[in-house]
């Protein structure tokens, strides 16, 4: 019994291999743009989680930082301190809080950008197979 791959002309055979190579390589390059697509779509997550961070931390210290300033400071005149020194030690204490929420805040939107690695590994594996089947059949 004879196989009809060898009664096959061998320009039909590489047409066929072209065929085949180019049309993986095409399924290959629309899983890269797919997964691409997905990992920025991560990463634009974290940079929103960032800049929501940021916003929150400036509005909060032009916003709040003058109204809890000003009731810390009453309550520190209130307990017998200075003036000077009421406004002074009510500044950095809010100052020290805000800051710290604001930290917390970019933080997270870095730790969420890091955790989003721009490698496409589904990409990578799947050419590594490709790879290995056109070894195979050369």
């Amino acid at each position: 019994m004879s196989n009809p791959v060898e009664n096959r002309p061998l320009s039909e055979l590489l047409t066929g291999l072209v065929g085949d190579v180019s049309g993986l390589f095409r399924k290959e390059i629309n899983l890269a743009k797919a997964e691409a697509s997905e990992k920025v779509s991560k990463a634009m997550t974290g940079v929103e989680m960032m800049a929501a961070g940021l916003v929150f931390a400036i509005g909060a210290i032009g916003v709040l930082l003058a109204a809890v300033v000003s009731g810390l400071s009453a309550l520190l005149l209130s307990m017998g301190f200075a003036e000077r020194n009421a406004d002074a030690i009510a500044a950095v204490v809010v100052g020290l809080v805000v800051a710290v929420i604001g930290w917390g805040m970019i933080s997270r939107g870095l730790a969420v950008l890091k955790g989003s690695s721009m490698n496409l590994d589904r990409t990578t594996h799947s050419l590594q197979r490709d790879v290995q089947v056109l070894k195979e059949r050369t």
